[in-house]
């Protein structure tokens, strides 16, 4: 297949400064929770990428001085010579394909931590370090200042050394200490740092000027600038100082990445947003100055890339997570197969494993930050070794990327599915509010498998133990998901919850299976990620007055490492959820709830008309176990997914694909990845 002629433009080269991108694509900085840490692992990730077609790849942030540095938390550094050698690495493996490698130079200033270091974190002034530590920074006199600069200047060295053709300064996201010094609410200096717009952007302006000093004639000096908060007039806007700053320093660098901050909402999610949403803030840019300018916006449409190109809006097209959901994003554009795209959903799962400093993971993408230590590549895989037959029960998203995973290998695989539609919990989850997205992971799977002569789906097929050994498959694959409990047992409930048995309760299931409820509702959160939200959010929009419980201090709480918790609990306050946080459901009665406190075991009441539980899940695994006595003449049988430990969605594909690539594979050992070893 050719590429589409409309998407020609997205193809023409562009200069920067003093190199040059082979197309319009960019992969912008982002966390991956590697570092140089996991050096080999970030670096066959970004050669991926390169191979992919993307004409630039970056790093995520590098720290470049010890006075930020995130200990346990896997950032790459640039503190000595000694780091150039690691750095390298993921320079070679991004230039090995033609791809131009950029690093975005970091200091994280008055949000430094510097757990290992001691050293006290630095600021334009004397504040709290932003994340509730008990410290505080040490207002940076000229001297600190002057240093700060020769160490800023000294890794961009560096960087160049290392091999990189594009080095940042970072002023975004409300983590950088330049960032700081522009912020009238940080810097209260009074000298030729503070005061006036002028004043506090010289910082940036020094930064730049030296840094295309030191390496502006071999290297694209790029500066990452958040043009709005979204603070209003408390802090920097696109129609205020956001816009000063891009007018006094338009022809500095020799590259605008520009976005707005800070990270919650540089990377929002698909529940909050659609794609280009940062258009209306940086549209402006391009009229300000004539380098080049690229911007995000979770971009998947070739369409919106072109469009936001032909307008004016950007030259270059920035992603982060939609280049993790398909590394091959261009290439796929390029050779007219736009209709293979693995789409991002923009549930920010990427995120939130990198918040927990460990690589990161991707619900569409299951070879991410596998592609060094299982030698995964996200196009390619290996050729069946066998004509034996494979059969899946089971089409929701682990079943369905066993069956794509095993297709592209060759083998004849049979999908059966006891239901009308397939999805499984992907086609129930994605018809609550926001997450429409979430389809995509099983519309590009089911695209995929229809393309297959190999693979055959079977519909409306509830199969039993006989109907499995008489079909005569070698291998049987169960992928049967879960179920959501209705007895209550779940993390904080481990024996259940008294009066469950007794009384009607709902779960998940059942409400988007299309129960109908009275009021009022109690919805008993006990898993703490996205559901309970969005099941409160739909009960309310039908009319029902809803009261959220959670054990934890706010709602869905482990979306603070989506980056998504303070907009659900904004959104649920503003709809009209009451929330009753730090209780516990104690026990459940005719018309009402105990509630406990989780600190005192004080007692209350709360009339309950209808209560939806949300705690543990229960794996649907008897389909399973009723074929571990007779097998028949099945060769092997496996369960994956939900019906061997209910998790996530990425969970359960990453499963479906693992246990594609090893059938007849090598066996795997009791450690069945290669490590990373440090020396």
């Amino acid at each position: 297949m050719t590429r589409d002629s409309r998407y020609d433009i997205l193809f023409e080269p562009v200069r920067l400064g003093p190199v040059t991108s082979r197309n319009r694509f960019f992969q912008v900085p982002h966390c991956c929770g590697m570092g140089t840490q996991y050096t080999e692992t970030q670096a066959a990730m970004r050669g991926v990428k390169a191979e992919g077609g993307w004409g630039v790849v970056c790093t995520e942030e590098c720290m470049f001085h010890m006075t930020s540095e995130t200990g346990s938390y896997p950032d790459p550094v640039l503190f000595e010579d000694r780091d150039i050698k690691a750095m390298a690495v993921i320079a070679e493996a991004i230039k090995k394909h033609g791809s131009l490698a950029g690093v975005e130079l970091a200091h994280h200033g008055m949000s430094a931590e510097n757990l290992y270091s001691r050293m006290a974190p630095l600021g334009p002034s004397s504040r709290p370090q932003f994340y509730g530590k008990p410290l505080h920074t040490k207002a940076m006199d000229k001297t600190d200042i002057r240093d700060f600069r020769r160490w800023h200047r000294d890794a961009a060295l560096r960087a160049k050394a290392a091999g990189y053709d594009v080095v940042y300064v970072y002023a975004a996201h409300n983590i950088a200490l330049p960032m700081h010094f522009l912020s009238r609410r940080y810097n209260d200096r009074t000298d030729e740092y503070g005061g006036s717009l002028e004043n506090r952007v010289r910082l940036i302006r020094e930064l730049l000027e030296e840094t295309k000093d030191a390496i502006g004639d071999s290297c694209c000096v790029a500066i990452r600038f958040a043009v709005d908060e979204l603070l209003g007039d408390a802090g920097i806007t696109k129609d205020g100082e956001g816009r000063e700053v891009i007018e006094m320093l338009a022809e500095l660098p020799d590259l605008w990445d520009v976005n707005i901050s800070g990270w919650a909402n540089d990377s929002q999610s698909s529940r909050f947003s659609e794609e280009g949403y940062q258009e209306s803030y940086v549209a402006f840019v391009k009229s300000l100055t004539s380098k080049p300018v690229v911007g995000v916006g979770r971009f998947t449409s070739p369409d919106a890339m072109v469009s936001q190109i032909k307008r004016g809006v950007l030259d270059l097209i920035g992603a982060a997570r939609p280049s993790i959901a398909d590394p091959f994003l261009p290439n796929k554009i390029d050779e007219g197969r736009i209709e293979d795209i693995r789409e991002c959903i923009g549930c920010n799962f990427c995120i939130s494993i990198n918040n927990q400093s460990a690589p990161m993971r991707c619900t569409q993408n299951p070879t991410v930050g596998e592609e060094w230590r299982r030698g995964w590549h996200p196009e390619r895989i290996a050729a069946k070794g066998s004509d034996d037959k494979v059969l899946i029960v089971g089409a929701g998203p682990a079943g369905l990327e066993a069956a794509h995973a095993l297709g592209k290998r060759g083998y004849e695989v049979h999908l059966a599915e006891a239901r009308r539609e397939i999805g499984g919990r992907i086609t129930a989850e994605s018809a609550l509010p926001g997450l429409a997205a979430w389809g995509r992971v099983r519309d590009y799977r089911a695209y995929g498998i229809s393309q297959m002569g190999n693979v055959s789906v079977y519909r409306d097929s509830l199969m039993g133990p006989g109907e499995l050994r008489e079909f005569g498959a070698a291998h049987v694959v169960i992928a049967t998901g879960a179920r959501w409990r209705k007895d209550g047992v779940g993390r904080r409930n481990p024996a259940g919850i008294a009066g469950a048995g007794d009384h009607p309760v709902f779960t998940p299931d059942d409400i988007m299976a299309g129960a109908a409820l009275q009021g009022p509702v109690v919805l008993f959160d006990d898993e703490d990620y996205y559901l309970g939200g969005v099941l409160a959010e739909k009960l309310r929009a039908d009319g029902l007055d809803v009261t959220l419980v959670t054990a934890n201090a706010d709602v869905s709480a482990y979306c603070h490492n989506t980056l998504e918790q303070e907009r659900i609990q904004a959104r649920l306050i503003e709809l009209g959820v009451t929330i009753i946080p730090l209780h516990n459901l104690a026990a459940i009665e005719a018309g009402e709830v105990e509630l406990a406190c989780v600190f005192t075991d004080r007692r209350r009441r709360l009339e309950c008309a209808s209560l939806v539980l949300v705690t543990g899940r229960k794996p649907e695994d008897s389909l399973y176990r009723s074929l571990t006595t007779d097998r028949g003449g099945i060769k092997t049988l496996t369960r994956i997914g939900d019906c061997v430990a209910p998790a996530t969605i990425a969970a359960a594909v990453f499963e479906g694909h693992r246990y594609a690539r090893e059938l007849d594979g090598p066996a795997q050992g009791d450690v069945p990845f290669l490590r990373e070893r440090v020396g």
